[in-house]
């Protein structure tokens, strides 16, 4: 995971404060809220970690070797990432 538990439930009381506080949301029970925003980032970071691991991977699989920190490399990363985030949506 890219985020501690602390950080990912700090992130998840600044998602449900600033809600609250723009009247975009009007919920009753904050705690539920804090922990259902908290279960959307958890699982977010999670996909973002395996896409991330797939799409280097599938660089270093390559037969010619493309070097991190190319342009080549970061435009192949990038093709990647979306490619398999698209496949998980």
């Amino acid at each position: 995971m890219l985020f501690s538990e602390e950080r990912i439930y700090h992130i998840a009381h600044l998602i449900t404060d600033s809600a609250w506080k723009s009247d975009m949301v009007d919920y009753t029970n904050e705690e539920k809220a804090v922990r259902e925003v908290r279960a959307v980032l958890v699982d977010y970071f999670s996909k973002d970690e395996k896409v991330d691991d797939i799409a280097r991977k599938r660089i270093a699989s390559l037969k010619k070797g493309v070097y991190e920190g190319s342009r080549e490399w970061d435009i192949l990363y990038k093709k990647y990432y979306e490619e398999e985030m698209q496949k998980l949506l």
